[in-house]
């Protein structure tokens, strides 16, 4: 077993059940690299300031670098016994290193260690996330290229409500995602100070450059106050929102997928390879992937409240609590971009049954405002409208009929302001390349929206 660094207080071994308990090595292995980056650049900065000297400064980063490509090479495997990777790999250093690795500690904490190692593990997970996303809006922008004439129902409380197009129901995620896009950059920008320094909690008696390793670890500047620069772990907890409206956005969507595929919509048809069947009933197809999403946003919106719940109660400055904030920041990183790498492929081999979606949106009377508008435009006052309109709607469903297939004399029984032209106004072609208001669903407002999103997405790239 590794002996610890903290030992020399202690005049016993700490119980075997209990340092399983307090071992994290587990879960924050995987930061062995930013840990190893974090060193060599305290290690830089010690021998610049005169704190160790030069000489064992760059022996020190040459043993770090030896033991990052020991670990990638599988020649150095984690020690499980090890309290956590900081330990782990500064153990390793001073069973290489001697009395030299032992240096490496000098005006460093193991609680401004962590907290460096989270933002620099996270900025870099971030950065992946924000490709993913615009991944997704940019498979997204390129389907809705080729259906900004495919006529749906738009749907309020499920009910189908007026006519728009597939093109235009995409575009609505895209701006979803667009907010995610810029949920994560904001998230980055503020992550981006560096806590390398503080120490325990109230820095250092020696002499040492904050601002160079900050500089060196690519942050903006060193965090102003060293309590803060310990305890602080708004920025697990901001990425976790983050991740929740990503996988919100990615639920809502997976919902109407789930729908669309059923024989009572049967809008879209997934790809095989993004569907399964089941063990008794030979005909199912089913859409496991969007289902497996939704249920995945249950516990990525757990584990945002656990980061919440976790720091809501603790005092400044560092306490062991804090060392829950790794498995479930960790849990949301790793399932959204599961999630984000399944959907993307699963949206671009979808195929659109354009004719169902059409045969659709003619039932249900959605140009019933259309209607009421014709009325608007020829003088009358919409609430008068709105309730002839209602009238209408009524005498169709008596008789079976559409307001497409509602003979004009009974269009005139209630008004004379009705004409031949009626019918060319309800089309639901008419009803959707008429809706040219900003953001509407006439298709040419629609290739607007995309052009502005594929130039938008382009300089995010």
């Amino acid at each position: 077993m590794a002996d610890k660094m903290w030992a020399g207080r202690f005049s016993k071994e700490v119980d075997e059940t209990v340092n399983a308990f307090n071992s994290s090595i587990a879960f924050d292995g995987r930061m062995y690299k930013h840990d190893i980056q974090g060193s060599i650049a305290h290690a830089q900065m010690l021998g610049k300031c005169g704190i160790i000297s030069e000489n064992d400064s760059k022996e020190i980063i040459e043993g770090l670098k030896s033991i990052l490509e020991d670990i990638e090479n599988g020649s150095l495997e984690f020690d499980m016994t090890a309290e956590d990777i900081h330990m782990f790999i500064e153990a390793e250093l001073t069973k290489r290193l001697g009395d030299t690795g032992k240096r490496l500690h000098t005006s460093r904490s193991r609680n401004d260690q962590v907290a460096l190692d989270i933002r620099l593990y996270l900025r870099d997970e971030i950065k992946e996330l924000k490709e993913l996303v615009l991944k997704l809006a940019e498979a997204l922008c390129n389907m809705a290229k080729n259906h900004t004439e495919t006529v749906m129902p738009g749907y309020t409380h499920l009910q189908r409500a007026q006519p728009v197009t597939f093109a235009h129901h995409l575009m609505a995620y895209v701006q979803m995602l667009l907010r995610d896009y810029g949920r994560l950059e904001d998230t980055a920008g503020r992550m981006n100070e560096c806590p390398l320094g503080s120490c325990a909690l109230a820095g250092t008696t020696y002499k040492i450059d904050r601002h160079m390793t900050a500089a060196a670890l690519g942050f903006d500047a060193p965090m102003e106050n060293s309590l803060d620069g310990v305890s602080d772990r708004d920025s697990c907890i901001e990425l976790a929102c983050a991740i929740s409206f990503i996988m919100t956005h990615l639920s809502r969507f997976s919902e109407e997928i789930i729908m669309w595929c059923s024989w009572e919509f049967k809008f879209i048809e997934l790809d095989d390879a993004y569907a399964t069947g089941s063990s008794i009933m030979p005909q199912k197809k089913n859409p496991d992937v969007t289902e497996l999403i939704r249920g995945k946003t249950g516990r990525v919106n757990g584990n945002l409240m656990t980061l919440l719940s976790m720091l809501k109660g603790l005092p400044l400055a560092y306490n062991k609590d804090m060392q829950e904030d790794k498995e479930a920041i960790f849990d949301s990183v790793d399932n959204v971009k599961l999630c984000l790498k399944t959907f993307i492929p699963m949206i671009e081999t979808m195929k659109v049954n354009a004719e169902n979606m059409r045969k659709a949106a003619a039932g249900g009377f959605i140009n019933a405002t259309d209607c009421a508008d014709y009325l608007v435009k020829n003088g009358m006052p919409f609430r008068d409208a709105y309730k002839i309109t209602g009238r209408l709607v009524a005498e169709c469903i008596d008789r079976g009929l559409t307001l497409e297939t509602l003979p004009l004399e009974d269009y005139k029984k209630l008004s004379e302001l009705f004409d031949e032209d009626i019918y060319n106004a309800i089309s639901l072609e008419t009803c959707v390349k008429e809706r040219k208001s900003y953001g509407g669903p006439a298709p040419e407002c629609v290739m607007t929206q995309i052009e502005n999103a594929v130039n938008k997405i382009n300089r995010l790239k």
